[in-house]
């Protein structure tokens, strides 16, 4: 027997969708208006922001109102979907014009509150100086390569036989022993730090051939006391001239056109006998006085009455240095000077205790500015 089926019913013609509360006309229009009364109540980017989660979330009225849509009969949808989405549309409209509004407050207010015066005077971090000893040893570097010469350098951990055997500093002399020197543990590595700048002289010695004209400033260790005019680490310029026809005439003029230079027009050298093992013969090199330029000098107290002011050494190149360095002193001469970098810049600034170059104090380097 065959069972009898019932016939199947035909759509819900009668199906009211006001019956569904957040799709009816009313209900739509108050959340569209309480979303609008929101967004024109936000008075920065966070109010709108959260007035954007509150009423295009997937939490909102406007939001559960377009889900209720796919309850509807298919005849009732479109009605439904045009009113909801014009309410949604607007709502979005009226976030965009707010967004843009606020976003352009917002900048004009950084702008007013962010206002940087460029006028003011910059000292909330003040300005650095460079060091008077770097900037000092960069002037003399200077005055001798205008003069043609060129600027040799070396390392400060020497070897024995550079800082005292090729510079005619035999094993007995005292400037070997620990009063002066500083060794380096072993002692079978026969390594220093250097005494003075002249292993780069006679580094240079043995690595060119004459003519040779360099000048050597650097830093120099000797086991001096820590006072007021002696430290254990201090810098040194010498310079080393090597040429056919070299004489003391040309290491005098030299040493007055470096003199000028640092201490101003006028300002010459005198030469008193003395005794360096590298050179032959040796003087030392006084400055006349800058401050009384050996005027009434009984006053002066820069020079105390002397009138001139005791500098450095110098001499004519020993044969035997120039030997020892692999040039024939038979066709080559030359001569040789040296002074502290550290006692020019006290001469020149009136510097009055040479700690103050040596002790960091910020106050003291300022004072001399970006260069001297």
């Amino acid at each position: 027997m065959v069972p009898r089926l019932d016939p199947v019913s035909g759509p819900n013609t009668d199906f009211d969708p006001v019956e569904v509360a957040a799709l009816q006309p009313e209900e739509v229009e108050a959340a569209r208006d309480a979303a609008l009364s929101a967004i024109a109540a936000a008075g920065d980017l966070e109010a709108l922001k959260q007035v954007r989660i509150d009423h295009t979330g997937d939490r909102s009225p406007l939001a559960l109102a377009n889900r209720e849509i796919g309850a509807l009969p298919p005849q009732a949808r479109k009605e439904a979907g045009q009113r909801v989405g014009q309410a949604r549309g607007a709502v979005q409209q009226a976030l965009a014009q707010r967004q843009q509004v606020l976003e352009a407050e917002h900048e004009e207010r950084m702008l007013v509150e962010e206002t940087v015066d460029v006028t003011l005077p910059t000292d909330r971090v003040p300005a650095g100086a460079r060091h008077p000893v770097t900037t000092g040893s960069e002037l003399i570097a200077d005055i001798f390569v205008a003069m043609g010469w060129e600027v040799a350098e070396g390392p400060v951990l020497e070897a024995e036989w550079l800082n005292f055997d090729a510079l005619n500093l035999g094993p007995d002399h005292p400037a070997r022993t620990m009063q002066d020197t500083f060794w380096t543990d072993p002692a079978d590595d026969h390594l220093v730090l250097r005494t003075h700048t002249s292993p780069v002289q006679a580094r240079t010695m043995l690595s060119r051939q004459p003519p040779i004209y360099v000048v050597c400033p650097g830093r120099v260790f000797r086991t001096d006391e820590y006072d007021a005019t002696h430290s254990p680490v201090f810098h040194q310029v010498e310079g080393l001239a090597v040429d056919r026809g070299i004489t003391m005439a040309h290491l005098k003029g030299t040493l007055d056109h470096f003199a000028s230079a640092m201490f101003g027009e006028g300002i010459t050298t005198r030469f008193r006998p003395s005794y360096f093992p590298f050179t032959e013969p040796s003087a030392e090199v006084d400055l006349i006085c800058f401050v009384c330029r050996g005027v009434d000098s009984d006053d002066c107290r820069t020079c105390r009455g002397e009138g001139w002011i005791e500098w450095g050494g110098c001499g004519v190149v020993n044969p035997r240095v120039l030997h020892a360095c692999g040039i024939d002193s038979e066709v080559y001469s030359g001569f040789a000077f040296g002074m502290g970098i550290d006692r020019t810049l006290m001469f020149r600034h009136g510097i009055e205790d040479l700690r103050a170059l040596f002790e960091g104090d910020v106050r003291f380097t300022t004072a001399f500015g970006a260069e001297l």
